[in-house]
């Protein structure tokens, strides 16, 4: 049996092969159908930033609306059951997306959209808001797998990245629209049922898009639909009908590989054709699983989901003290209202706006970059900054004076301490946010380029699923730590996370800048490809 050494060796004839002959490497990037495509794909990324970002505000508002002032089971029952539906949704989106289209599934999405949205402005009862966030959290966890999915197997390879990374664009974004829409709203008497009323818009407008939106040509070719995904192709290469040919040939070869792979490593896949859907289901999880180029891809992808929630940026919601306005969020953003009040903000609502718009900075540069940096070196360079931003915001804990509340359900700083430390944890904040952005919060979402096409849906809902488990996981240990451990060693444990992380992204994640989706196969097939990978640039 070949070492990772000698299967890496053997794999670089192939690697040169594909790379010399590879269709995309002279057309050009995108054109505007590809963009108007991404743009009307992306509205569901700025759903889920507008639904996870809104409730910041409505928790705020809500008051005695539901019947009763919540209690702080209920407010953590409002904001964990999005997360965990999420988790729920994710993995079956796969398997949904394979079977019925991607855009089959976004449609759906869009659907529990509008009926969490509308479900949550007009309930009168803490049940029925936990059942509106719930129906909302399938609709994200639908939406996070598909739509990077969908516009991954569209884009041409030279502009994959930046198109991808446009809906974590539209995520941030959807961040700060609720959040300004929060900020207008809260002081309105029943202003948080327009809040949440009206994440049902955007679900509207992308469902009257969707008509004129074709199906990926990958899913096409696999579902015996050549002819179309031709046409689609040419619209792809601004018209080109050579271009088109080259890459649909590159399909049904990869097509014709996976199918025989899959019949070497499980002959009983002989005869697909006679399957049934739950047959070929559990025909691709043993691809899946068993195919090493595909373990690889599975590893890399939940390391790089795993790591985006584990470093301590999670994107719930916040916990509030029932006898106070004041907001304590999840990770680093745990005492974000409060630092700001003392620098010379007070409004809760505000400070979620500042570390959104930041975020959303963060962003933009990533979108500018990512194909042509790489997105290796961008995530080898940005984790090194999110370590620094958390050790100096561990360092700076550590003159806080932190006691007990008088309510024992969370904590408040003694405004009597030096403002030097609130403005050296503010600047922690804007350095760790800033390299989250750029780095790991969109490269992990690249990772439907990593999958080939039998088990690119599955794959990505696995990974996906991971996102949202890793979400929980940190959600449901943070308060605990902060209170055993404190909060110095608490950013400092996602501070050694990170640099775990780090680690094991340059021992294993190759560069797939500029590879098409049916290259990056051959780039893992034999090994982890880094070298390979590094070599070809």
């Amino acid at each position: 049996m070949a070492t990772d050494h000698e299967e890496e060796t053997l794999s670089a004839p192939l690697m040169r092969d594909r790379c010399t002959s590879r269709p995309e490497r002279d057309v050009p990037s995108s054109n505007s159908f590809i963009w108007a495509l991404t743009f009307a794909a992306a509205i569901s990324g700025l759903l889920f930033g507008y639904d996870t970002g809104v409730i910041s505000s409505t928790l705020v508002s809500i008051g005695a609306d539901l019947s009763r002032p919540l209690t702080t089971l209920d407010k953590s029952l409002i904001t964990s059951c999005t997360s965990l539906f999420a988790l729920v949704a994710s993995p079956t989106a796969g398997i949904l997306a394979d079977r019925l289209g991607r855009k089959r599934v976004i449609v759906v999405a869009d659907i529990l959209f509008v009926i969490g949205a509308l479900w949550q402005a007009i309930t009168t009862s803490v049940s029925g808001m936990i059942a509106g966030r719930s129906i909302v959290g399938l609709a994200i966890g639908g939406a996070s797998l598909v739509v990077p999915l969908y516009i991954s197997e569209l884009s041409p390879s030279a502009s994959r990245g930046r198109l991808v990374t446009l809906n974590i664009l539209f995520i941030t974004l959807g961040q700060v629209v609720a959040y300004t829409i929060g900020w207008i709203m809260s002081s309105k008497v029943h202003g948080w049922r327009w809040m949440v009323g009206l994440g049902a818009a955007p679900a509207f407008v992308q469902l009257g898009l969707l008509i004129f939106m074709p199906e990926t040509p990958r899913w096409l070719v696999k579902n015996r639909n050549s002819r179309l995904a031709r046409a689609v192709l040419k619209k792809v290469y601004g018209g080109s009908r050579a271009m088109a040919d080259e890459v649909l040939r590159a399909i049904d070869t990869e097509i014709s590989e996976e199918e025989a792979a899959g019949q070497d490593s499980n002959p009983l896949t002989t005869g697909m054709g006679s399957q049934t859907w739950f047959d070929r289901m559990q025909s691709a999880m043993r691809e899946l699983f068993q195919i090493g180029g595909n373990r690889r891809a599975l590893t890399i992808a939940c390391l790089l989901q795993g790591l985006q929630q584990l470093c301590g940026f999670v994107r719930t919601y916040p916990r509030l003290s029932s006898t106070s306005t004041n907001v304590t969020q999840n990770s680093l953003m745990y005492f974000s209202a409060t630092i700001f009040s003392l620098i010379g903000f007070s409004s809760p609502t505000l400070t979620s706006l500042s570390i959104a718009v930041t975020n959303l900075v963060g962003t933009i540069i990533a979108l500018l970059i990512v194909d042509g940096v790489g997105r290796r070196r961008i995530l080898l360079r940005s984790v090194p900054v999110m370590i620094g931003g958390l050790i100096l915001c561990s360092i700076s804990y550590i003159f806080l004076d932190i006691p007990p509340s008088q309510d024992g359900r969370g904590s408040t700083i003694v405004s009597t301490m030096p403002s030097f430390w609130a403005i050296l944890i503010l600047v922690a904040m804007i350095i760790y946010v800033c390299g989250y952005a750029i780095g790991i919060g969109n490269i992990a979402w690249q990772q439907s380029e990593l999958f080939p096409l039998s088990v690119r849906s599955l794959g990505s809902g696995l990974a996906t699923a991971t996102n949202w488990g890793s979400n929980f996981i940190v959600g449901l240990t943070f308060l605990p730590m902060m209170q055993y451990i404190t909060p110095s060693w608490t950013f400092l444990t996602y501070a050694v996370i990170c640099a775990l992380g780090w680690a094991c992204a340059w021992r294993i994640y190759p560069e797939t800048k500029g590879l098409g989706l049916e290259e990056v196969r051959g780039l893992l097939m034999h090994g982890w490809g880094v070298q390979e990978s590094l070599n070809r640039l």
